[in-house]
């Protein structure tokens, strides 16, 4: 009989499983159970408290979406500051702007990344670049008192429970603000309007309260709830479609799975209900 991992949707009263034929890493840290096990159909996931944080099958999806939409919008990106993150799928795909002089990863759980480099290397081995800061602390308190400025601020956090409650508060969107250049932009994972609906009005109502643009777009993530997820896009200059930098996109080194032009316009086209969700104050 095969082995099942199942993560649980209290909002539907359903689950989602799949088969795994080995547990590679499972140890508690002081705020978590971080896992890594090897499935028979995703390849190898990376759990938190037993919810999927990314399998390999799919996370290109989410890192180069909350990566790449930024990054080809401002128009010189050399500070990068990641809340979260510790797994470094977002780290690689910054590093693929030369721009970038640095990356700096802030992630309260420092074991999250040894057990992303050991299992998972074609995730976490950017986190190692001469590019790249990794400090392991809380993220509140880290763009609270950095003198720092940074011109995109990319949150990949967890869900709002537990350690990363702190990560959807009003009091850190405006820390956050305050550490962004002038023309600095915030991109943060804003859950699944399909079922966490209350959390992503939460999420528009309070960033709203902080930036004078703001703008959600959406991918497909079949592993995440739903796999219908959103972002937020929270900038103090710049329209993510008027302000894509074309040319640049069109001279881009990298291949790219499932970022490109089209896709980070037709990202920011949202259904209706998702629109009355972000637009409700």
């Amino acid at each position: 009989m095969a082995v099942q991992c199942e993560e649980y949707y209290p909002e539907i009263k359903g689950s989602f499983s799949f088969e795994i034929e080995k547990v590679l890493f499972s140890r508690q840290s002081s705020y978590q159970r971080v896992e890594v096990v090897q499935s028979k159909g995703l390849g190898r996931v990376l759990l938190i408290d037993g919810l999927v944080m990314l399998t390999e099958r799919d996370e290109f999806v989410y890192h180069e979406m909350i990566a790449h939409t930024p990054l080809f919008v401002h128009p010189d990106p050399r500070r990068v500051l990641i809340i979260g993150g510790g797994d470094g799928g977002t780290v690689r795909e910054c590093l693929k702007h030369q721009s970038v002089e640095k990356v700096t990863l802030v992630d309260i759980d420092e074991l999250v990344t040894r057990a992303s480099l050991e299992y998972l290397p074609s995730v976490a081995g950017a986190v190692l670049s001469d590019r790249v800061e990794c400090r392991f602390e809380d993220g509140v308190k880290f763009v609270k008192g950095t003198t720092e400025r940074y011109d995109i601020v990319i949150i990949d956090s967890t869900d709002p429970i537990s350690v990363g409650e702190g990560l959807f508060t009003h009091a850190f969107y405006q820390d956050c603000f305050k550490v962004l250049s002038d023309d600095g932009i915030l991109v943060n994972q804003s859950e699944s309007p399909a079922w966490q609906a209350e959390e992503v009005a939460k999420i528009s109502a309070k960033l709203r309260r902080v930036f004078p643009r703001l703008y959600f777009y959406q991918a497909h993530i079949p592993t995440y709830p739903s796999g219908h997820w959103l972002f937020g896009f929270a900038s103090k200059q710049y329209h993510p479609m008027r302000d894509f930098r074309e040319a640049y996109y069109r001279q881009f080194a990298h291949p790219l799975r499932y970022y490109n032009d089209g896709l980070h316009r037709g990202a920011f086209a949202l259904p209706n209900f998702v629109k009355e969700l972000i637009d409700a104050q």
